[in-house]
């Protein structure tokens, strides 16, 4: 990977990376993160290969694993978002927009809690899709385990999440 390699690889998907991580440890966290992943991809260009995964791909996988160093403080985060969501309860009713808002943040602070009880490897698998954007093939290069394991994360963390907030929204009804 040459030096115009990286740069195209830098604006192309930067930013994308930047949101991704961001939405996982923070904008100040991702600032580090993304620059840690362009850094070690610059340093290991060497290791690179086209035939094992896209650069995109292989971007996100550096990012991935530094990412990983930062999986007790995501925890401790999410934990917290979802404790403060519960006393996020509005008094009055302010109509249908007040109402729908407390209802979005009800159900965010429930979603942080299942995803915060969720396996490292499943909640990497769910935020991949959901977040970064990335198909089950181009999170199997990432994570470096065969598709149907993706597969089989994705579909045990959406059927987590699913019956926790299914359960928790009978609960309320």
């Amino acid at each position: 990977m040459s030096a115009l390699d990286l740069a195209e690889l830098y604006d192309t998907h930067a930013r994308d990376l930047h949101y991704y991580l961001a939405r996982r440890v923070g904008p100040q966290t991702a600032d580090d993160l993304v620059a840690d992943a362009f850094l070690a991809v610059w340093e290991h260009r060497d290791r690179y290969d086209p035939a094992r995964a896209s650069p995109k791909a292989w971007l996100y996988g550096v990012a991935t694993t530094l990412l990983r160093n930062h999986v007790r403080r995501e925890h401790r985060r999410l934990r917290a978002w979802a404790r403060e969501s519960g006393r996020a309860m509005p008094v009055d009713d302010f109509g249908a927009r007040v109402a729908e808002s407390a209802d979005a943040g009800i159900l965010a602070g429930q979603a942080a809690a299942v995803l915060a009880e969720l396996r490292s490897e499943e909640r990497d698998a769910l935020l991949l899709v959901a977040w970064a954007g990335l198909s089950p093939s181009e999170i199997s290069a990432v994570l470096d385990v065969p598709v149907s394991t993706v597969r089989s994360r994705l579909h045990r963390a959406r059927t987590r999440l699913r019956t926790a907030l299914t359960v928790k929204e009978d609960n309320h009804a």
